[in-house]
């Protein structure tokens, strides 16, 4: 009973900010949100996994942690707090998803494609808002409650990896992540620090760059993802991509304002995993390249 009458104090923004400790706002948000917290990369994380959504690109069915995670970053401290991140949204929860953004004050900072070809086919509306912490947390509940993304979320049951990490790691040059059949590794390409509004952000939040790989096959994969680069780097990343039969999907910005102006390239690899690999990491070598 008193978790529910806090939660409704939360929502009528009743709620005495300046009484809690920073633990106790963070929790508070994975409450409102329903979803756990996952502290990484410097900001507080919420993931909101399409897993309602069958993708099927071609003949490949889509994994939901390849490409269907709906997510949420806050940044700063529980009572000046920022948030971003990005929704996954089939065709008719589009507008109304939109409506309630701006109902609830959230900046739309993008509304794209990230894939080619899907199906169903997807938006991904991308957003930003700052303020204190429980509050962006209830304006964005709303928001989540106007599609239908599963909530609350829970884990999946433990389930080894399928893909080989160990050179899934050893080709990109980092280790990440594993679970069945995908592996997921985060890079940050941009040099330097990017603001917003003055603001700086969180490099992992705001411009990461995730890979995610999928097997679907003994001798087949698949990888999408994005690279948020500078301007100057997007020529060469494609001309890498191309090069190793790499579709880029879209180029398009995810903020608005941002100081340097930032590039998102979304992408699609299908082949043999070690070729996959190689096409991947020319690109990353071409974000890299100091020509």
């Amino acid at each position: 009973m008193r978790s529910l009458r806090f939660c409704l104090l939360v929502a009528l923004g009743t709620h005495p900010l300046s009484a809690q400790t920073p633990a106790t706002s963070w929790d508070s948000v994975a409450r409102i949100v329903q979803a756990p917290e996952a502290v990484t990369g410097g900001y507080h994380r919420y993931n909101f996994p399409r897993r309602d959504i069958t993708l099927r690109i071609g003949d490949v069915t889509v994994s939901p942690a390849l490409a269907l995670g709906s997510w949420a970053g806050f940044s700063g401290e529980p009572g000046d707090a920022s948030v971003m991140g990005d929704l996954v949204l089939a065709a008719a929860e589009v507008k109304p998803v939109l409506a309630e953004l701006a109902r609830q004050g959230l900046d739309v900072t993008a509304v794209h494609n990230h894939l080619v070809g899907e199906e169903p086919r997807l938006t991904y509306v991308h957003f930003h808002g700052d303020g204190a912490a429980v509050e962006l947390a209830a304006r964005l509940d709303r928001v989540l409650g106007r599609t239908a993304t599963p909530r609350p979320v829970t884990a999946p049951p433990p389930e080894p990896p399928t893909i080989d990490t160990a050179l899934v790691f050893r080709a990109l040059g980092k280790s990440g992540t594993a679970r069945g059949a995908v592996a997921q590794v985060g890079f940050v390409l941009v040099a330097g620090v990017v603001t917003l509004h003055g603001r700086p952000l969180v490099p992992a939040m705001a411009y990461g760059s995730p890979v995610n790989i999928q097997m679907v096959a003994a001798s087949r994969a698949v990888a999408t993802g994005d690279f948020a680069v500078t301007g100057d780097k997007v020529a060469g990343m494609l001309a890498a991509l191309a090069a190793h039969g790499i579709a880029a999907t879209a180029v398009h910005t995810h903020l608005i304002g941002e100081s340097p102006p930032l590039r998102y390239i979304h992408f699609w690899a299908d082949g043999a995993l070690p070729d996959v690999l190689a096409g991947l990491k020319a690109a990353l070598d071409a974000a890299r390249s100091t020509r």
